[in-house]
Formats: C-alpha cells, structure tokens, sequence
C-alpha cells in the first residue's frame, strides 16, 4: 500500500507533536514503574527499609491516578482472610515475599523490565533531543512539553 509523501509528513509531524505533549507523562510512568518493579515504594515486613515519601506518593499516582491517602485499615480486618474464622495476628498476615526468598526467574524478570524502564526513559529524551533538533519550531516544542507537565498538574490540584 503506497502512501503519499503529504500523509507520511503529516504522520511524522502528528508524531512529533503527540510524543512533545506525551513526554512528561511517559517518562513519569516509565521511572516509577521501574521503581515499582522493585517494590521501593512499599515497606516490607521484617525490614528496616522506609521508602521515601515522594516515592510512595509518586506509585500512588502511577497506580491510582490520585495523591489522597486512604485512611488507615484496622490491622485485623486489612489482614483478615475471607472466608476464615479472626485468629492469631501471625494466621491473618501474608509471609514476605522477601523473607521467603525470591526465585532467580523473578529476580531476572525485575531486572528485565528495570532495563525496560531505563530504555524507555533513554528513547523518551533521546526523542525529545531529536524533536527540538527537527523541529522547525522549538518554542512550539517547548509549549507542547510543559503543556504535557502542566496538565496532569492542574487536573491533580482540582
């Protein structure tokens, strides 16, 4: 199927203008879900590990798509099992999935989709690089990035 050399300039400059305006928000997405990945946002039973706030509001958003923190579950009922009589606090809780060991199958799928991550973010600015190096218009470049931070931004403060 042949396409037209007026079509394929006005892909590439549709192109260009989606990926300026999609950029924040993908790059956002790509580091914390890199991060994810590895479950630096959560605490983790038995460790002294806090992940930092930002962090933890930053998977919130990336997994809600909100900042409001629920309020707080009661121990026993965020732990209860359904179906199962109130025990021990100990019968009622998961085991870590770090204090059971993780199989080398999953720590080769985190590091995989890690790498994953830290490519998109490379193609994310490489792309962002290349667009203000072909574009004819770097302000309108410029416009469609912040517009892309500015938008998430005033829906979240509404």
């Amino acid at each position: 199927m042949a396409v037209s050399h007026a079509t394929l300039r006005f892909l590439r400059t549709l192109h260009l203008y989606l990926g300026a305006f999609a950029a924040p928000a993908l790059f956002f997405m790509a580091l914390t879900g890199g991060l994810q990945v590895f479950n630096l946002h959560e605490t983790v039973r038995g460790s002294s590990y806090v992940p930092p706030a930002w962090l933890v509001t930053a998977a919130r958003l990336h997994k809600k798509q909100d900042l409001a923190t629920p309020p707080p579950k009661k121990a026993a009922a965020a732990h209860a099992i359904p179906g199962q009589p109130a025990g021990t606090a100990e019968a009622r809780l998961s085991p870590s999935p770090v204090a059971a060991g993780t199989p080398l199958r999953q720590w080769l799928t985190k590091i995989f989709f890690g790498l994953i991550s830290l490519s998109l973010m490379a193609s994310i600015l490489t792309g962002v690089f290349m667009a203000y190096r072909g574009s004819r218009r770097p302000y309108l470049i410029t416009t469609l990035l912040v517009a892309g931070l500015a938008v998430p931004v005033l829906i979240l403060a509404a």
